[in-house]
């Protein structure tokens, strides 16, 4: 596993290396002068060609890429254009932990609110409660997330303020000790992670429906009730194990989902993760941040990949032969 592991790992290399590549070249071809940013009014116009100059701006896209290359290979990713000349890594540093908190906590409730409806959903096939399940899984499966999030906002922060509409803590919130900040904190996450959660929640539902009707069909689930095992046992550990091998391959493929999601969220809610850093940094043109922000995430998808790989041989052990 450890062979295969590292295997993996360095077949993502390359694949990340060209994700950066190609990102490189899009930034530079799409309109747009980073060095407007500096520009404001009373500045010398002489300014923007100082700093063009001065980030190598003015050299051919070629040379740019070699020199590019050159600082990457060495873990340097360049100082950011639009936040002081601040390393990049240090501005990604203060925003990622924001972002995969959100990320982790809408992929738990996910796959355990995702599962749990397609349980049921199977369990009581052509019931009330499996149609119930169903269409409300299709209605919000289709719903578009930036929409519902600012549906929430205006239901459940605004008409009944029961949660706060933007940013990460109230005002002052250090002076509540630390379990009154990590619930203040827990409380300013629960619209933005249901938002996030509850449309890939629905579609998780129909993958585990759709593969626990075909497994509790299978004769060894027959085998299993008439040796007079509860039922509880039958579905959980016999059917549902199997039942998972399908939907492991979203977990890893769910991430690219989940990072794209908050990006939207971050914005409408106003937390500074790297959704929000993303979007100021590509208004910007902050290159640099850009292409930083591209490697952590590609980093995070392979990694998702990867982990999706681990755990078909945890659920599976047949793949470990």
């Amino acid at each position: 596993m450890l062979i295969y592991i590292l295997k993996r790992i360095l077949i993502a290399v390359p694949l990340i290396f060209g994700v950066l590549t190609l990102t490189f070249f899009i930034i530079r071809l799409a309109p747009g002068d980073p060095a407007a940013f500096f520009i404001q009014p009373g500045i010398s116009p002489n300014v923007a060609e100082q700093i063009r100059a001065q980030y190598g701006l003015n050299d051919p896209l070629p040379v740019q890429y070699v020199k590019w290359l050159a600082n990457v290979l060495q873990g340097d990713f360049g100082r950011s254009f639009s936040r002081a000349q601040q390393p990049v890594f240090d501005v990604i540093a203060e925003a990622l932990p924001i972002t995969v908190t959100i990320a982790a906590l809408t992929l738990v409730a996910n796959f355990t609110f995702g599962i749990l409806i397609g349980i049921v959903s199977a369990v009581r096939q052509n019931s009330f409660i499996d149609r119930f399940l169903t269409v409300s899984a299709l209605f919000f499966y289709s719903m578009p997330e930036f929409w519902f999030a600012l549906m929430m906002i205006i239901l459940f922060a605004l008409k009944y303020p029961l949660f706060p509409a933007s940013g990460l803590n109230e005002i002052g919130a250090e002076s509540f000790g630390l379990p009154g900040f990590v619930l203040d904190r827990f409380w300013h996450l629960v619209l933005p992670v249901t938002v996030l959660s509850i449309n890939g929640a629905a579609g998780i539902a129909r993958y585990v429906r759709g593969s626990m009707l075909e497994v509790i069909r299978q004769d060894y689930i027959r085998t299993a009730r008439a040796k007079g095992l509860p039922e509880n046992v039958v579905i959980f550990k016999h059917a549902l194990r199997n039942a998972l091998l399908p939907v492991i391959t979203l977990m890893g493929s769910s991430l690219p989902f989940i990072f794209s999601g908050a990006l939207f969220i971050e914005v409408i809610f106003a937390f500074p993760g790297m959704g929000r850093v993303t979007v100021e940094a590509i208004f910007a043109r902050d290159y640099p941040l850009i292409i930083a922000n591209t490697f952590i995430s590609g980093s995070l998808i392979v990694l998702g990949n990867l982990v999706s790989d681990v755990l078909y041989a945890v659920v599976d052990p047949r793949i470990k032969l």
